[in-house]
Order: C-alpha cells, then structure tokens, then sequence
C-alpha cells in the first residue's frame, strides 16, 4: 500500500520536507536565542542605568587599549567629567534617527583635568536644523558609558585617512586619530550638564527602549510552520496512497464487455 514511498521522486520528497522542517525548526530556536540576548541586555541596562554617577577616573581605564571585557563591564554606568569642550573639533554621526525624525548626532570632545580628551554625546539634531554652540569654559557633565561603535555588514566605511567632520559611526579609533590628546576607550552620552542646556541645545540622546522585540512570535510562527510542513507531507502521503488503491478502469475486451453487459 505504501511502497511507492521509496520510489525515487518520494525519497526526494521526504528529504525536502524534512530540510524545510529543519530549517524553520533552526530559525525558531534562533529567535528563542535571539530572545534571550535581548532580555540579558534589558536586564544588564536595567541595572546599570539607574546607578549613582561615579566619578569618570573611577570607572574608564586610562588604557586606550583597555580589554573589551572591562568595558562591557562598565557600559551604561552613569558617570561625572569636568573639563571644557573643544568646539573645534567637534563632529557628527550621520544618518541616525530619534522620536521620528532623521537627524545627526552631535559629538564634542571634553578635554578633561588631566589633558585626556573624553568624547560626548551631545545629542540629536534634526536635518537642516542648527547645532547649539557647546558651552564655553569650566563645564560638568553627566551621561552613560558606552562603548565605540562597529561596522556592521552592508554599513558605508568612513575614510581611513584624513580629517572628518562627518561619520557614519562613532569610532573612538577614528575620531581620535585626529584629536590632539589621548582620548579615553569610551565616549558618554549626554543627560546633564552645568551649565545647563539652552533651548537651541542638540536633545539628549533617549533612553534604550527595553522590551523584548518580536522574537518570542516570530520563533512561534516558525515552530507552527514546521508543524504544518508535517501535516502537509502525511497528507500528501495519505492522498497517494489512496489514489494508488483504487480500483482501475478496465480496459480493452474487458471494457467492451462490460459495457455490453456481459
């Protein structure tokens, strides 16, 4: 009844449902793996967000080639600098996005006590609008650690060489090949300052959203998807081998004969 199963066109079958099924079953736990990087990041950032400021000297090694390890460690912290900004070597991070609206995002770099440089975030500008003059003088600031930021694939790369006033990335790398300082491995994201912002003032950088995304849906549509693969190929089974039981028509004398009654 079911020999035909092992014909060659139905093993072919069996092995292209059987990838499908593999396949989305891998794409589900990936989400589900997905899931749980995004929670560890929402309870990392959770935690570390609301922290009293620490004082910048206390946290940021002075290494610029600190281990990345160390920075992970730190990153979100609220921490405090003093210094004062240099405006003229301030750029921006291109193409970026916040409440809506496409914009840059403005970075200062704060020579602090000490001579280091800590680059900072002053915040989003919408396109064509006007950058606020960074305040001038002894100034403190206050804002979270965050760590340089990579190329991803399929991202534009920004020139190697040369002096840039425009990014796609906020690479500490980069940025501080033409700084006249050594500059600190991590940069700070702006919330506070004193002197205060004024009203022409770039808008701080938001909060991360902490939610979960939509991976716990997609890894089910996935996994219900795998099922139906399943019941596609028992149906498909079912039908032919219905199909192959059922009687034939005769054919030929026998025809005939029938037909005639006989």
């Amino acid at each position: 009844m079911y020999g035909f199963l092992v014909r060659p066109r139905w093993i072919a079958f069996h092995l292209l449902v059987v990838a499908v099924i593999v396949l989305m079953v891998s794409l589900g736990l990936w989400q589900l793996r997905r899931l749980d990087e995004r929670q560890a990041f929402n309870d990392r950032v959770s935690e570390r967000i609301d922290e009293p400021p620490a004082a910048i000297d206390e946290l940021v090694p002075a290494d610029a080639d600190a281990d990345k390890a160390t920075l992970d460690d730190i990153e979100w912290r609220p921490v405090t600098a003093e210094g004062r900004y240099l405006p003229d070597e301030q750029v921006v991070v291109v193409n970026r996005s916040q409440g809506g609206q496409a914009g840059d995002m403005v970075i200062t770099p704060l020579q602090l006590g000490d001579g280091r440089i800590l680059l900072v975030e002053r915040g989003f500008v919408p396109l064509d609008g006007a950058i606020g003059p960074s305040p001038s003088g002894d100034v403190t600031i206050v804002g979270r650690l965050r760590e340089s930021q990579v190329r991803r694939r399929g991202q534009l790369t920004d020139p190697a060489e040369g002096d840039l006033t425009e990014l796609q990335r906020l690479d500490i790398t980069r940025v501080a090949a033409q700084l006249p300082g050594s500059v600190l491995p991590m940069y700070v994201e702006l919330t506070a300052s004193d002197p205060p912002a004024t009203d022409d003032s770039p808008v701080p950088v938001i909060e991360p959203e902490l939610t979960s995304g939509p991976h716990l849906s997609y890894a089910v549509q996935w996994f219900i998807f795998s099922v139906l693969a399943v019941v596609g190929w028992v149906l498909a089974v079912r039908k032919s081998a219905k199909t192959s039981t059922t009687p034939t028509e005769p054919v030929g004398d026998d025809k005939v004969g029938v037909l005639a009654g006989h």
